[in-house]
């Protein structure tokens, strides 16, 4: 008898208002409709620990957290999120879509705040067992953009990091570039600047192929 398959770990990256959220929706309904089981679930959070944590990493009122603390804070909700809700998923042959993973840290904490991509690389990659997902959709967005959408009420609530400056999340922006050219084979770049129809439609079409050069 085969042992049971592992299901798929796909996540959704990019910078504040890119649209995730609404997209991983529209690849749930993908995946519902091939009959493929699945979970949706964020990052920071996800579950009861990991979404406390998320309360005080993105809390307004923190605006003198030091960026190793916010580093190392991410580090732990991650760790607690893929030890109790991904890898149980993915052991059970369920697929998980997951707003937002490790690249976050690597272009947010490792590039943004100046850390060092390979030293925040080397803190998750302990609080990961060295997991990483096995497709990952980059949504690419300028951020005057992204950042006026989540103003105009068309992304979520304000956070801490959308109080910081322009030049802050163009420096995400450049570490997802980076971040992106580390894995070519898993990270594929989405233009999300285009309408979510636009956008939906591509998603959709390149999550086909990815499920059949995945065997599904």
């Amino acid at each position: 008898m085969n042992a049971k398959r592992r299901g798929l770990f796909i996540t959704l990256e990019g910078g504040d208002g890119s649209g995730k959220t609404s997209i991983i929706d529209e690849l749930g309904r993908e995946l519902e409709a091939r009959g493929i089981p699945y979970i949706t679930t964020r990052e920071p959070g996800g579950i009861q620990i990991a979404e406390s944590i998320r309360e005080i990493i993105l809390n307004p009122a923190n605006t003198e957290m030091d960026g190793r603390t916010e580093a190392l804070l991410y580090a732990a909700a991650r760790r607690q999120h893929i030890a109790e809700k991904v890898e149980p998923a993915l052991a059970k042959g369920i697929t998980v879509l997951c707003d937002r993973f490790i690249d976050s840290s690597l272009a947010y904490q490792g590039y943004a705040r100046g850390l060092g991509i390979d030293e925040v690389l080397s803190i998750n990659l302990f609080a990961t067992a060295g997991r990483f997902p096995d497709l990952t959709f980059y949504m690419d967005i300028d951020p005057e953009t992204g950042l006026s959408r989540i103003a105009a009420g068309q992304g979520r609530e304000i956070n801490r990091l959308d109080l910081e400056d322009l030049s802050f999340h163009h420096k995400v922006r450049d570490g997802y570039a980076i971040v992106a050219a580390m894995y070519p084979e898993r990270i594929q770049k989405v233009d999300a600047s285009r309408t979510k129809q636009e956008v939906t439609a591509d998603i959709r079409n390149r999550l086909a192929a990815a499920l059949k050069d995945f065997g599904l």
